[in-house]
């Protein structure tokens, strides 16, 4: 529990940023001020979520000697505009890991609380599992969610999406931000789908997301305003990186971000087995090599110089990194990455092409 004296302007930090200090004393009551710095955007309905996670208390006033110490006098946060529920309703359609590793990574960052989450499943284990790991409501139908929800996020694979989407087109409606998570559905599908009601937004993940180091990219849809731009922005941020981009771009970015992970654990395994091939254990071979491209890769971000660069203080004149970088070029590794990522993304453009609409199923 944070505590404040009582003194007028004594404060406290919260969420390492955030200060919250005295403004006025009234017998035992108090009223909060809350100082947050430019950059950050909180509602003050998030505030105070916080403060119910990690409550503030005033100290009592000295008292007089001898006499029993009083209790801690619980904070009145008294406000011009009375607590609202902590963030936004975010629903899922669509409970399975990545719905789950985005749910709690809302809940992480405090974003949101749990009786706003709500998700859907054609399978019960799915909602169970998505239940029990984030403490959110589940529903077997797709409508309750939308009715239960203000964000509502399309997390079923892009084949499931034509019998997913039935019956929510005339549930759909401008109190809606839909946020689409599946690879190759593009915003004009998603507006055939939905009609032309709700708010559309287009994401591209990556697996790393279900531990909190995804790299994403969104694109604003139809109706979509910049308040959701940087709504989606904040929520995609609980989780890893979050980039804007017009949609032409998502193509290379499924290619890049969306299969590299395949591409790094194709390196890293190479790696490890070339430590393997030098007379180290498997399982030290394979923690060598993925904290090397962990770790060489949060170097890269952190002093945010070129790769270039740093690799070049690796290769000393006449070493043994050198001698390594030259096996590589002459192998053409350089090449086939580049290659890998071009094929990526070009399959993604021919996967969105033949990605199956709501009215697709009406068909059969």
């Amino acid at each position: 529990m944070l505590v404040l004296s009582r003194k007028k302007n004594e404060s406290v930090v919260i969420n390492d940023n955030i200060r919250v200090f005295v403004v006025e004393i009234r017998g035992d009551k108090v009223r909060l001020g809350f100082d947050v710095p430019k950059e950050m955007s909180f509602h003050r309905a998030e505030i105070y979520d916080m403060l119910h996670r990690d409550p503030v208390s005033a100290a009592p006033l000295a008292p007089p000697t001898n006499s029993p110490q009083p209790t801690p006098a619980t904070v009145a946060r008294s406000a011009p505009v009375p607590p609202q529920p902590a963030g936004p309703r975010i629903g899922f359609i669509g409970a399975g890991q990545m719905a789950t590793a985005l749910a709690r990574g809302f809940l992480a960052a405090g974003l949101t609380a749990a009786p706003q989450i709500v998700a859907s499943d054609i399978f019960a284990a799915a909602r169970d599992e998505f239940a029990r790991q984030t403490g959110g409501k589940v529903a077997a139908a797709n409508r309750d969610v939308l009715a239960q929800s203000d964000v509502v996020f399309l997390a079923v694979k892009p084949q499931q999406f034509a019998a997913a989407a039935q019956g929510l087109r005339e549930l759909a409606g401008p109190q809606h931000l839909i946020v689409s998570i599946m690879a190759g559905v593009s915003l004009a599908t998603l507006e055939q789908a939905f009609g032309p009601a709700p708010r559309l937004v287009r994401v591209m993940p990556n697996t790393p997301c279900l531990a909190r180091a995804g790299a994403s990219a969104f694109c604003l849809g139809r109706g979509a305003t910049p308040d959701d731009g940087k709504l989606v922005e904040r929520l995609l941020s609980a989780v890893g990186l979050a980039v804007p981009l017009e949609e032409k771009f998502l193509d290379a970015v499924t290619g890049l971000s969306g299969s590299g992970p395949a591409f790094v654990y194709v390196m890293i395994e190479a790696l490890a087995d070339g430590g393997v091939r030098m007379g180290l254990a498997r399982d030290v071979a394979l923690r060598l090599a993925a904290q090397t491209v962990a770790g060489a890769a949060r170097l890269m971000l952190e002093t945010g110089e070129h790769p270039g660069v740093l690799k070049d203080r690796v290769a000393s004149p006449g070493g043994t990194t050198i001698a390594g970088l030259q096996a590589l070029e002459e192998r053409g590794v350089r090449g086939a990455l580049m290659a890998a990522v071009e094929a990526a993304a070009r399959r993604s453009a021919e996967l969105s092409h033949a990605a199956p609409t709501a009215s697709d199923s009406k068909k059969d």
